[in-house]
């Protein structure tokens, strides 16, 4: 995994070539970080100053504050100023159409074969939240939608630092195929063989996997195989406390005023600290990858085929 900066200069650069362009969409497809030290992003200064000065509204009981821009609603929050929650819809929809639109041209191999998914604000300080398990940031995982069912297409995330001040810090460790063959190892606590749940055994993982690439559908839960699968994964991951403890860890900062994407049902990560962030997420057709053996729906389908 490797963090790949794409300095100002290249951003206005008037011509990009194609190769250029799949060049960009691999090497986010393999788990690579896509990093902006500028955002291109541009957000109005007093936009801007609303979010951060209307931490005491936007605080909520909600893990985020969401966006759904086919509905062009606010999710997660509520106000008794109509006129606070029209201001931050008005925001957000402006947000999230820039990023669709600024994507749309740099990762040009994808246009038009994703589907808008939620955009949201993270007016929240990660370090110490207090949150269930399972829906806690600081704990790597890879990305999964308990409602909202890919059936194998990839979860793409387009993230801004807003806060004027602090830098906001991840940690990642490996990526989502190399995390699969440790399981089925049974290697995800720390290196050494530890016993699966009944869940995640390997007759319960064949399972899943055989169904794959057929597209039936679990009915209790409204979601494919794979998306079963992921989930369970997810859950897996944030659970494993010798595997939380032990795994190898990158650390990276984003700095105030930066951007960076990255294909989160790959790249397991954590969000340590950090305050004030925005987040688009965009649902990339499977069909549209520049190497689909690399995506956990490749990894998994060749999986199937070998058992």
């Amino acid at each position: 995994m490797q963090l790949i900066t794409i300095p100002t200069a290249e951003l206005t650069a008037t011509t990009r070539s194609p190769e250029r362009l799949r060049e960009y969409c691999a090497q986010l497809e393999t788990g690579d970080i896509i990093f902006f030290p500028e955002t291109p992003i541009k957000i109005a200064q007093d936009d801007l100053d609303f979010l951060l000065g209307h931490q005491h509204v936007f605080g909520t009981f909600h893990k985020n504050i969401a966006y759904r821009p086919l509905e062009d609603r606010i999710t997660g929050f509520e106000s008794a100023e109509p006129s606070t929650a029209e201001r931050l819809r008005r925001i957000m929809s402006r947000y999230s159409k820039d990023v669709i639109d600024f994507l749309g041209g740099f990762l040009g191999p994808y246009r038009s074969q994703w589907k808008v998914d939620y955009a949201s604000y993270r007016p929240e300080e990660e370090a110490g939240r207090d949150l269930a398990l399972r829906k806690r940031n600081d704990l790597l995982h890879t990305d999964a939608f308990p409602t909202r069912p890919t059936h194998g297409d990839r979860i793409l995330r387009f993230f801004n630092n807003i806060n004027p001040e602090k830098t906001r810090n991840w940690i990642t460790t490996d990526t989502f195929d190399v995390l699969v063959e440790k399981m089925r190892a049974g290697k995800l606590n720390g290196g050494s063989s530890v016993q699966l749940p009944s869940s995640m055994s390997m007759p319960a993982m064949k399972r899943a996997l055989a169904t794959i690439g057929f597209g039936a559908l679990v009915p209790s839960l409204k979601r494919s195989p794979y998306d079963d699968f992921m989930m369970r994964f997810h859950n897996y991951l944030k659970e494993n406390s010798g595997f939380q403890q032990k795994c190898p860890k990158q650390h990276w900062e984003f700095p105030p005023g930066s951007s960076w994407m990255v294909y989160t049902d790959m790249v397991s990560h954590a969000v340590l600290s950090g305050q004030f962030a925005l987040e688009q997420t965009l649902i990339v057709a499977k069909q549209a990858m520049v190497t689909p053996e690399k995506s956990p729906y490749g990894v998994l389908a060749k999986l199937a085929t070998a058992h």
